[in-house]
């Protein structure tokens, strides 16, 4: 299940993760800003195959930087988002999360490859706590997901519901220019799209892989802590992400082969276009 991270940080997941972490740590801060602004970099990042697979993989790789303050469609540190209803205590965006494919897994070894999934749907925010200054920020994101597996045709896998609490802080600790955000909360799930990665069918059982129909509910927790600056001619960022499956109404299942992990990535961009035109961008 992807991260919190929007296309991130759940973001904040897989290849696309750290994509979505330029977007989810860049500046936000209200001001009058560039409407566009636009890098490349690279970066590395590790992750498990899948949420509970105790097997995980390191990649380098290119990472893209994409500040757009549109009227109506804003990408930034919290992701690529439409403005469908915004007021001074709760906005109404749309959300979207995705996961890379999963070949050669272990423990998965003689079952089909897991496909890339694509999650898109409403998130109802609410702005909980904000000082005067807007270094400290408090959110409560209710995003509610439908999901694709990416084939042909697509393949409708059921829906996410991850409620979560966002906290966002500026210059942290005293350390100037720096952006500092913490996304945490619980992840429910429909039957089906639990079953797309935790079932295990009676024609694909083994004496260590026993036959298994995952049901729908809770589906742990998951934290993600993300810090990032802005130089003036490129941008540098990191983030890891915290995983439990304690307790999942999928534990069971013999594809979950740890509750608790660690993953993580960091990368650099230099910002290649600034447009000259501005606009005021709100708090």
């Amino acid at each position: 299940m992807g991260g919190t991270t929007h296309l991130i940080v759940r973001g904040a997941r897989r290849a696309a993760g750290l994509l979505g972490l330029a977007w989810w740590t860049a500046t936000a801060v209200a001001k009058e800003e560039p409407l566009l602004e636009v890098g490349v970099g690279v970066g590395a990042i590790g992750f498990e195959d899948y949420r509970g697979s105790d097997t995980s993989h390191g990649y380098a790789l290119p990472i893209g930087y994409l500040v757009y303050n549109g009227k109506f469609l804003t990408a930034d540190r919290d992701g690529i988002r439409g403005k469908l209803f915004d007021q001074d205590w709760v906005e109404l965006n749309l959300s979207g999360n995705a996961t890379t494919p999963v070949r050669n897994d272990r423990i998965r070894s003689g079952m089909p490859d897991l496909k890339s999934t694509l999650e898109l749907g409403p998130s109802l925010d609410f702005h909980l706590l904000k000082t005067a200054d807007s270094r400290f920020r408090l959110d409560l994101r209710l995003p509610f997901r439908a999901a694709l597996a990416v084939e042909a045709p697509p393949q409708y896998i059921g829906w996410t519901l991850t409620p979560r609490l966002a906290l966002d802080l500026t210059d942290p600790f005293g350390f100037s220019g720096w952006h500092a955000g913490i996304l945490s909360g619980p992840l429910f799930a429909a039957r089906r799209y639990n079953d797309f990665f935790y079932s295990v069918a009676p024609a694909f059982a083994t004496a260590v892989r026993p036959a298994y129909q995952a049901p729908g509910g809770y589906a742990g927790i998951q934290t993600i802590l993300a810090v990032s600056k802005r130089f003036p001619k490129f941008w540098v960022g990191a983030y890891v992400r915290g995983d439990s499956l304690t307790d999942a109404v999928f534990d069971a299942s013999p594809l979950v082969q740890r509750n608790s992990y660690w993953s993580g990535g960091f990368g650099i961009a230099w910002i290649l276009h600034t447009s000259a035109q501005r606009v005021d961008v709100p708090d």
